[in-house]
């Protein structure tokens, strides 16, 4: 009886190893494919995960590059006449090369179902550098002054031309009187003080100390599978959002699972926040305190409160959010001299085809981008998923159109370079079938909010 409990026990003893070693393995295939978390517990030393990165990252890059080198044309051809609003030229396209030797006038009288039978949709959706990773990719600009942000596995993809000035004006809803506060510098931790104490209010310069604080961030902190080669917190606010704007730092969203159907997200200004009703392009916060805290909380860490915590995310107190939103609020859109107190063009100021194209936008695009600040405050689904293969893409906030020159690349994940492919775009997903001249003036429009 004694040996055939003992056989019992031991039998049972490794059934439920077995159970324990099929549970491992089928936890970190769910990581791989369908979890929603990402593995706590890292195994490997930094000095393994960094040599198989720097072994992989060729490969990782030039896969990257073929496929954008096949979607565009990214010569970095710009307009030396149409200038963002600290003086950088405009990049000009449309970019987006066309298969089948269709013309942008024959494709746009393609029905959807037509342009996704042949598979030539010009604008699917734009992968991260390296999806399966994801992760905030700063541009070499802007590396150029921090170099604590390069990461060793991926570089950014795309050419200066079509991203933001860096770095950007910074005007001010308090004192419009001053121009761009920032004189031309980047503010940091080691200069806020010194440009805009006497500026803002006493809580608005604490607010402003806190949005460029560097502190953790998901890959850029001190555990074993970050992707800098310093352990340190190097992330601020101010990181991606440069001057209350943006340098075109991409990641991927956090606001879906699994990890290969998540968005690679372009960093949105901040000029003009104070308009906005909701936040996030899928999340729907209601206030920017809410914003601030989220993001600092989770988002930084690709959505996962787990990981946030493990690699010492930040807790702000209500306080420090307050303050946080309280500077925010004072961004300002960029001037926009053409412009009358009600949004629209002054015909004394603006040409004949900045006119037409106000008239063109007034038919085509202002349901959802309405004078003054062109923002419904709301949320559409394109169904651009009508045009191509691929998983629907569902609800995203509409944007602020006011000083849209200044944000290139367009759409949540950059995959409109210039203004001139969004006209491409939209002209397609509304099958607006608008002639050649009408984009040219929709453009010299959007140019001039």
């Amino acid at each position: 009886m004694k040996n055939i409990t003992l056989k019992s026990t031991l039998l049972v003893s490794l059934f439920a190893m077995m159970l324990m070693v099929l549970s491992v393995v089928h936890a970190e295939e769910m990581n791989k494919q369908e979890s929603s978390y990402a593995p706590v517990m890292i195994t490997e030393t930094f000095a393994s995960v960094r040599e198989r990165d720097i072994r992989e990252k060729p490969d990782v890059i030039s896969k990257h590059m073929a496929l954008l080198n096949e979607r565009y044309d990214m010569s970095g051809r710009t307009d030396p006449d149409a200038r963002m609003s600290g003086g950088k030229p405009l990049p000009v396209g449309p970019t987006a090369k066309l298969r089948n030797d269709l013309t942008w006038e024959s494709l746009g009288t393609m029905p959807p179902d037509e342009i996704k039978k042949q598979g030539v949709f010009p604008y699917p959706p734009l992968p991260h550098v390296k999806h399966a990773t994801g992760g905030m990719v700063v541009p070499q600009m802007q590396l150029e002054t921090h170099p604590e942000l390069v990461r060793f596995d991926v570089d950014f993809d795309l050419p200066e031309a079509y991203l933001p000035e860096f770095p950007p004006p910074l005007y001010l809803i308090s004192r419009p009187d001053l121009g761009d506060v920032s004189g031309g510098e980047e503010i940091t931790i080691n200069n806020y003080y010194k440009k805009l104490n006497g500026i803002f209010t006493p809580f608005q310069l604490e607010g402003m100390r806190l949005l460029v604080t560097p502190v953790a961030q998901q890959q850029f902190n001190v555990t074993e599978d970050r992707k800098a080669d310093k352990a340190q917190d190097a992330v601020s606010c101010f990181t991606c959002h440069v001057n209350g704007h943006t340098s075109g730092v991409f990641h991927l969203n956090p606001d879906n699972r699994p990890q290969d159907t998540r968005f690679r997200i372009d960093t949105v200004s901040l000029c003009g926040v104070n308009i906005q009703h909701f936040f996030g392009s899928k999340r729907a916060l209601r206030s920017l305190e809410d914003f601030s805290e989220v993001e600092a909380k989770t988002a930084y860490f690709d959505g996962d409160p787990v990981i946030a915590f493990k690699k010492g995310a930040r807790r702000f107190t209500r306080e420090e959010i307050a303050a946080m939103a309280a500077m925010q609020n004072m961004i300002a859109f960029p001037p926009a001299p053409k412009l009358n107190i009600y949004g629209h063009l002054n015909p004394g100021k603006a040409t004949e085809s900045e006119l037409r194209g106000e008239q063109i936008f007034a038919a085509s695009c202002s349901q959802c981008h309405p004078a003054p600040y062109y923002t419904d405050n709301l949320a559409h689904d394109l169904q651009a998923e009508r045009f191509y293969d691929g998983r629907a893409e569902g609800m995203i906030k509409t944007f602020a159109l006011r000083g849209i020159k200044d944000s290139p690349p367009y759409m949540h994940d950059g995959r409109c370079l210039t203004l001139e492919d969004t006209v491409e775009f939209f002209n397609l997903i509304q099958e607006l079938k608008l002639t050649a001249q009408q984009k040219t003036d929709l453009v010299a429009f959007m140019r001039a909010l």
